[in-house]
């Protein structure tokens, strides 16, 4: 089973079209279609929405709490 994530293309007469991969082979396939109701550009703006990541520190015991590091070492 292979899962290929594309655009479907419908006329108004109902007929569709979808592009896919050249490895796969001529042939007839089971396929199975969802239809992601979201509309395009609101898809677009999540995709292109930026998350700030929020990293936290904690010790991790690998160092001295004694051992200082000069600025020229870090």
């Amino acid at each position: 089973m292979k899962t290929i994530e594309t655009v479907l293309n419908v006329t108004p007469n109902g007929q569709n079209t979808v592009e896919l991969p050249p490895d796969i082979p001529a042939g007839e396939y089971q396929v199975v279609i969802v239809f992601n109701e979201k509309l395009k550009s609101e898809q677009l703006a999540a995709k292109n929405k930026v998350q700030n990541l929020k990293f936290s520190a904690y010790p991790v015991g690998l160092v001295s709490d004694n051992f200082r590091f000069r600025r020229e070492d870090l």
